[in-house]
């Protein structure tokens, strides 16, 4: 008996796996748009991908590009357990209805009880964010997992990562940032571990992708 119910189990596993893959992409593809302000569902988020993403590349850490990588299959946990110069840095280009351009920034953190994670995309600058979204496993209902709010998302459009040229990310700040700050954003009320720990994975992140956009800006 117990055998054909593993039998049974493993079947159904297998049988449901092209599902699950596709939900995680469709998901995927859903949270870089959301990180340039377009709005995609299960229904539409390919057809809006296709049409918004039209460039997509892997660098290195010397800011050049990689050829032969998918940067939409690049595992960016496992990249960040490799020595730096054998990682890989996905980077996806969004061409907006403005006629503007976008670069689309893959980020993964740990928080407070789990993984946290998310996209970040820079004007054509290459200075300012254009967008964030950010999403979690298990932070806390109404403290931590407010990472994924659009008040708190909303916060960094316009940002600026850059102080007098140097790159300086984003803070998060507990009891709230200053109105005309250009570098910080109020943190989760309650939630101070978390917030600090998407500070880091904001920094982190993007710290690898400097040098490309010191030599991609104009």
């Amino acid at each position: 008996m117990v055998a054909i119910v593993a039998l049974i189990l493993s079947s159904a596993a297998l049988l449901l796996q092209p599902m699950q893959e596709r939900n995680a992409e469709i998901e995927k593809k859903s949270n870089i748009l959301a990180s340039v302000n377009v709005e995609a569902n299960e229904e539409n988020a390919e057809e809006l991908y296709d049409k918004y993403i039209t460039e997509s590349f892997a660098i290195n850490s010397e800011a050049e590009r990689v050829e032969g990588v998918d940067p939409f299959n690049v595992d960016v946990k496992k990249e960040q357990r490799k020595p730096l110069d054998e990682q890989v840095f996905p980077l996806f280009v969004a061409s907006l209805d403005d006629g503007s351009r976008s670069y689309i920034v893959p980020l993964q953190g740990k928080g407070l009880w789990g993984p946290i994670w998310g996209y970040i995309s820079l004007n054509e600058d290459m200075r300012t964010i254009n967008g964030a979204t950010f999403d979690h496993s298990a932070e806390t209902p109404g403290l931590g997992a407010e990472i994924n709010e659009s008040w708190f998302e909303n916060q960094f459009i316009d940002k600026s990562l850059f102080e007098n040229g140097e790159f300086v990310g984003i803070t998060v700040q507990k009891g709230g940032a200053e109105e005309d700050d250009p570098h910080a954003v109020d943190a989760v009320s309650g939630g101070t571990i978390t917030s600090k720990a998407l500070q880091e994975m904001i920094y982190d992140g993007l710290v690898n992708y400097v040098e490309f956009l010191e030599k991609n800006t104009d």
